[in-house]
Formats: structure tokens, C-alpha cells, sequence
């Protein structure tokens, strides 16, 4: 399976638009992507459908001809911590059909961009929570650390428990939360000393406050070497030729 594993600091870091961002980038270098968001709470009724906006942003990005339903396999009504939601249903999460269908998706894309729900150790069952996912799926992670008053502490903390996890961290990037936030270059100046100090791990990019933060908005904020060497990680080769609109 290649492709990389999005998880974040904490919720509504900006996690869903740097995962769409990445599926941009690399379709645009003319790779079949998918995005994968294994595990969605909160869903709304729109149009007589019940959707999730993280799903449909990640299936809008992809290049390859998947299904929103492939995109998201287990999603859930609530938006609320995930084992929480589906005990809402009468339902459980099965860990196994979430690794599937990363595997069923990889036959259809030559990349994959699968993204968490919260952060790292979010439950999913009684015995089983995100980080368990994550390391099933084998995947090289990409850390989205959202850029306000404590990030840096988040961001250590939850760099350290991936290593504790044994989970591949290959990248980090920063998304503005907090455009106001008071030394925002100095923090993400030490973010990016402690990431390579401690971790030995290059920064992808840093992503302002957007007007809209829509994949092709957030793409070119990402690194092209760090990128490169994520896609290389991973197990694709040189990009094709092929061009992707």
C-alpha cells in the first residue's frame, strides 16, 4: 500500500484540507489518488442524503474514480468522539473492514492519503483506538499541528507518543489556526529546531489563514523536496508524465 497517514494535534486543526491539499499536489504530478477517511462523525441532511464534509472534501481531491462511500466507509451521524457516535447507532466499529478497504482503495489509486478522526489516540473500540488504525495501515505519517497559544507542547507530546506507537513520522506541517497568535514566525521557527533536534523530521510546509481553503488554495504552501521525498518514502517512483486537470 503507498500512500500517508494525516493525523493532527488535536480537532479542527485543518487536518481534512492539508489531506486534500497532498491528493492535489500529487495528482497534479500525475498520479491516481484517493483520499481515505476510514473513521467521520457529524454528518448533515443535505439534499436527502446523509453526508459528511470531511468525506466529501477528500473524495472531491481524488483523482482516481472511487466512491465517497470508499472514500468513507464507516460514517457516523453525531459529531462527537467516534465510539461515542456509533454506540449513538447500536453499532460498533469494525477495525478490519476499516484496513480493508485502505487495501481495496489501494487497488484503485497509486497513492492513498488516509486521514484520522481527532488526534492520535482518539477510541474506536473498547480495546483499540486511532494509533492502532494507523499502524495497521503501515503508512508513513504526515503531522498537521495547528498554530496557536500551546502548539508546541501538542505538537512534541504528540510526536513523541507516535515514536512510543511505533509509527513512521516523515513529516510536519503548520496550519494557522490562529492568525493573530502572538510570535507566530518565532513558534514555528522552534517547531521547526525541535521537529529536527528531536525527531530528525522536515517541516512540509506552513499554511497561512486561507479566505478559502480549498485543495488547490492549500497545495501550493507545500514543500516540493519534503514532498518529493514523502512520495519517494512511500514507495512511488518518479512521477508519470501523464497530466491530470
Amino acid at each position: 500500500m503507498k500512500g500517508c497517514f494525516v493525523t493532527g494535534t488535536d480537532t479542527e486543526i485543518g487536518k481534512t484540507r492539508i489531506a486534500a491539499g497532498l491528493l492535489h499536489r500529487t495528482a497534479q504530478a500525475g498520479w491516481r489518488v484517493a483520499g481515505y477517511k476510514p473513521v467521520a462523525s457529524g454528518m448533515e441532511w443535505i439534499d436527502g442524503q446523509w453526508v459528511n464534509d470531511d468525506v466529501q472534501t477528500l473524495w472531491a481531491a481524488s483523482s482516481a474514480t472511487v466512491s465517497p462511500q470508499q472514500v468513507g466507509p464507516c460514517q457516523l451521524r453525531q459529531a462527537c468522539a467516534p465510539h461515542l457516535a456509533a454506540r449513538a447507532e447500536g453499532r460498533s466499529i469494525d477495525r478490519a473492514a476499516l484496513r480493508q478497504g485502505a487495501l481495496d482503495l489501494a487497488q484503485q489509486a497509486d497513492w492513498i492519503v488516509a486521514e484520522g478522526a481527532g488526534g492520535l489516540c482518539v477510541p474506536l473500540g473498547e480495546d483499540w483506538d486511532s494509533a492502532d488504525l494507523m499502524r495497521d495501515l503501515g503508512l508513513p505519517m504526515v503531522l498537521v499541528v495547528g498554530l496557536r497559544l500551546g502548539c508546541i507542547n501538542h505538537a512534541i507530546l504528540t510526536a513523541e507518543a507516535m515514536a512510543a506507537r511505533g509509527l513512521r513520522l516523515a513529516a510536519w506541517v503548520g496550519n494557522t489556526v490562529d492568525p493573530a497568535m502572538l510570535h507566530l514566525s518565532d513558534n514555528i521557527a522552534t517547531l521547526e529546531h525541535e521537529f529536527q533536534r528531536r525527531f530528525r523530521v522536515p517541516c512540509l510546509g506552513v499554511v497561512p489563514r486561507l479566505p478559502e481553503a480549498t485543495a488547490q488554495a492549500v497545495a501550493p504552501h507545500l514543500d516540493s523536496e519534503v514532498l518529493a521525498g514523502l512520495w519517494a518514502m512511500s514507495g512511488l517512483s518518479q512521477p508519470f508524465t501523464r497530466t491530470v486537470s
